[in-house]
């Protein structure tokens, strides 16, 4: 692996740094940004049409036009199989939810919308949660922590710090507050593949990686925040992860870029935010 202070192996005589890094730094980050642009406006798109009375597969359609209308692709259509372009995780439902024409949402729902797409070869993926109608004090107060989870694990993404900090932020503000953490799923590396090194805890665990953040990582922060027990099981379709006590699980995800700045730290953008 060529270091960022080594001579440049295209022979211009420059440090790596000052020289091709540069150009694939640039190209990385103009590539994940647009990727993570049309991912959200996508989100958007699916925010809009979300309503009580629509089937999850009429929502899937929306995507599947909306993606091919734009010369891109769905990052979940084929993956390992999945049958679908996003995914609809309903209430128990932690993730993997696939749409259907059986589905439909009525008042009192809470739907996960998870969207990955691919833009030029780059990967763009984030969730929300949302309300159909009116939803009880419970649901809402749920949603709004597992919100909270996710700003809390961000506002962790600081000079000089490491991943295990994300998690410590999300456990402590999940213990305060009587939620659990879902454990088998995690944030990780993203760019020009879907699932990239390194993961990305939401709870605190001996194995997560010491890495210390740095300019030109891209990565998901996406905690799966459940009402009961952390522990899930995978229904019959092999997809659907569900709560095992039958409780409410809400999520949140953006895709960060950490970028070189004027200054020895870096920026962190939130790439997928919808402004």
């Amino acid at each position: 692996m060529i270091g960022r202070n080594d001579k440049c192996p295209c022979g211009s005589g420059k440090k790596y740094k000052k020289c091709c890094l540069n150009k694939i730094d640039i190209e990385f980050y103009k590539g994940m940004r647009e990727a993570a642009k049309f991912n959200s406006s996508l989100m958007q798109l699916l925010k809009y049409s979300i309503k009580e009375g629509i089937t999850t597969e009429k929502l899937n359609k929306i995507a599947e036009e909306y993606i091919n209308d734009h010369g891109n692709k769905s990052a979940c259509l084929g993956y390992h199989s999945f049958p679908k372009s996003i995914c609809t995780s309903l209430n128990d439902e932690v993730c993997h939810g696939i749409p259907s024409d059986k589905v439909i949402l009525k008042e009192s729902d809470i739907l996960k919308i998870d969207v990955s797409t691919i833009v030029n070869g780059y990967y763009g993926d984030q969730c929300e949660t949302i309300p159909i109608g009116n939803i009880n004090q419970k649901a809402g107060k749920l949603i709004d922590i597992a919100l909270k989870a996710l700003q809390a694990g961000i506002q962790a993404v600081e000079y000089g710090k490491y991943i295990k900090e994300i998690a410590e932020s999300i456990q402590f503000m999940m213990d305060i507050n009587g939620y659990s953490i879902v454990r088998e799923f995690m944030g990780h590396g993203i760019g020009k593949e879907f699932h990239q090194e390194f993961s990305v805890f939401h709870h605190i665990d001996d194995n997560i990686p010491n890495i210390k953040f740095k300019p030109g990582m891209a990565f998901t922060i996406e905690p799966m925040i459940n009402i009961g027990s952390w522990e899930t099981y995978t229904a019959d379709d092999g997809w659907t992860v569900k709560t095992k006590d039958g409780s409410l699980s809400a999520q949140f995800e953006h895709t960060l870029l950490l970028t070189e700045s004027n200054t020895e730290k870096y920026n962190v953008e939130i790439i997928t935010k919808i402004v």
